[in-house]
């Protein structure tokens, strides 16, 4: 392998700001921004939109979708005329 080609592979940490969650992991993102984990190094830390703590899947808490007005209003905006 080139050794000049591939991007550095380090501890980061991951935030999710909506559920106050933080993760340990290693990635190649990088970030200017640094957190002090609770080993007392201090690593870059990227902000995602959402992980395990936030996702309806793995949370339990699913939305429900009003999947029954979604038709009649395509109904009243197309009628018959979609075949």
């Amino acid at each position: 392998m080139k050794q000049t080609i591939h991007p550095g592979y380090r501890a980061v940490v991951f935030q999710d700001a909506s559920a106050d969650f933080r993760f340990l992991t290693r990635s190649t993102l990088t970030s200017s921004r640094t957190i002090e984990w609770e080993d007392g190094q201090t690593y870059p830390v990227v902000d995602v939109d959402i992980s395990s703590a936030s996702h309806p899947f793995y949370t339990g808490r699913s939305r429900v979708m009003d999947t029954a007005g979604r038709v009649e209003q395509f109904r009243r905006r197309y009628g018959d005329r979609v075949r």
